[in-house]
């Protein structure tokens, strides 16, 4: 497989070859390749979390357990107050 860089790319390459933590440019690529593949499995759990999350709160609401939106928005303005707050 043959791949073109763009000269910003090429360069990042060089400079981790550089630092000497890298002995060729396999190694970067393929420590790279491992870092997307882990973001990616990150991600996916991510996002089946957060299904999870979601179709839990939708049972919940079903079932009348919801919270008043007003409620909430008053609640998360109140907390960003306090976090306002506490950063003077």
């Amino acid at each position: 497989m043959n791949i073109t860089l763009k000269p910003e790319q090429a360069e990042l390459i060089q400079q981790k070859l550089n630092s000497g933590k890298y002995h060729n440019v396999d190694e970067v690529i393929a420590e790279a390749l491992q870092l997307l593949s882990q973001r990616d499995l990150e991600y996916q759990t991510w996002v089946e979390e957060t299904r999870e999350k979601v179709d839990i709160a939708i049972e919940e609401l079903r079932r009348g357990e919801g919270i008043d939106g007003d409620v909430v928005i008053a609640q998360l303005k109140e907390k960003l107050r306090q976090v306002r707050q506490k950063q003077v």
